[in-house]
């Protein structure tokens, strides 16, 4: 398979006509190697526009609702960024093409561990992955100029919110499990955070923000 190609078809019929309008971002995903962020049997699939289980329970994110996610966050090239619960690292790898810094927080130790081989095999230079709580964030490296979560979550925790920076932004997918979420853009201004939602949008779950389950009498 011709990945170079299925890279330029990606952006060309997937992103491109989705109202992903930042140029940066669109070369971002058309140069960086998505196959690299699978396992070997599925390679071939990459570049489909569905969610790829990479791990049980685990996934890549479609690519359409990955570049909105970037392009909504308006990432700078001296932003410091969070990418929470980044799995396989692609939407970290694809923050790291235009911010100054990213740390990417994972909570489970095996895929920390296979994605810090893969940052150094590419020699993503700018990006740290550390290890923790999802929900939590990784308040050390705060404030962030830029948070974004990989899948979607029933609400965002305020530990994250407290982790922006003054004109910070933070993106998700609000949502529940295997129903249709909304793309999220919330803001700092102030010290004040609020947000506004800006399309529909169906990503499998980011681990680690389920509810607590009440009480049944």
């Amino acid at each position: 398979m011709d990945f170079a190609v299925a890279r330029r078809n990606m952006v060309a019929c997937q992103i491109r006509p989705n109202r992903v309008t930042d140029e940066r971002v669109l070369a971002a995903m058309g140069d960086l190697p998505r196959e690299r962020f699978v396992p070997k049997a599925r390679q071939t699939i990459a570049y489909i526009d569905e969610d790829i289980e990479i791990a049980p329970g685990r996934f890549l994110m479609e690519p359409v609702t990955a570049a909105r996610l970037v392009d909504t966050a308006a990432i700078g090239e001296d932003d410091n960024a969070l990418v929470i619960a980044p799995a396989t690292g692609y939407l970290a790898a694809v923050a790291g093409r235009l911010a100054g810094s990213v740390f990417a927080l994972e909570q489970d130790g095996e895929l920390a561990q296979r994605m810090s081989a893969l940052v150094t095999d590419m020699a993503l230079d700018n990006i740290v992955i550390v290890e923790g709580p999802h929900r939590d964030g990784w308040s050390k490296e705060s404030p962030y100029d830029v948070v974004l979560i990989d899948g979607c979550v029933p609400e965002v925790p305020d530990a994250l919110c407290d982790q922006l920076a003054e004109g910070g932004r933070l993106v998700a997918v609000i949502g529940e499990p295997g129903k249709v979420g909304r793309l999220t853009l919330y803001g700092k201004r102030n010290g004040v955070v609020s947000h506004r939602t800006l399309a529909d949008a169906m990503v499998q779950p980011a681990p680690g923000f389920e509810r607590a389950a009440g009480f049944v009498f």
